[in-house]
């Protein structure tokens, strides 16, 4: 599938919202969170350094049919965290989460980066998900209990660079 990885632009926003609000995901406030993030990506775009988050668009023919936000992990020398990943449903298994995670992980590469950090909820919901960080090779590192509500853990993965 051709589609190409692009810097986000504002007129991306609007596209993006709906394909957090469609994967079922993502409650409304981290939606909301998402949608500052790229605020602040925009508000800096041209002078972002690695401390900053950036993020890029899957697009095709100006379809957006993903995005990923990283960022370099604050009080670290070569940590980078993936806040965000997200394919449009009806993209879905076609290759794109991979190559975003891929475009990433160059990215933070040439940013210096060494070490890829990711969380993730263990509800089932989520078991798509984690078998995604482990097919693109992530190692879950650590799950702590109970961490965003009862019964709900944090999963930790990681990926050297």
């Amino acid at each position: 599938m051709a589609f190409q990885i692009v810097p986000v632009q504002a007129e991306h926003k609007p596209a993006i919202r709906t394909l957090l609000m469609q994967t079922d995901f993502f409650r409304a406030d981290e939606i909301e969170v998402a949608m500052e993030l790229i605020d602040d990506t925009l508000a800096r775009q041209g002078h972002l350094t690695p401390e900053d988050y950036h993020i890029f668009v899957a697009t095709q023919a100006c379809e957006v049919l993903g995005y990923v936000c990283f960022g370099k992990t604050p009080l670290t020398d070569s940590t980078y965290d993936l806040y965000w990943i997200a394919v449009a449903p009806h993209m879905q298994s076609r290759g794109i989460g991979t190559r975003l995670f891929e475009f990433s992980c160059q990215e933070i590469r040439k940013q210096g980066g060494t070490l890829l950090v990711i969380e993730t909820s263990s509800q089932p919901k989520y078991e798509p998900t984690c078998k995604f960080y482990e097919k693109v090779g992530c190692t879950l590192e650590a799950r702590i209990k109970n961490f965003y509500r009862l019964g709900d853990d944090k999963l930790i993965y990681t990926k050297p660079l």
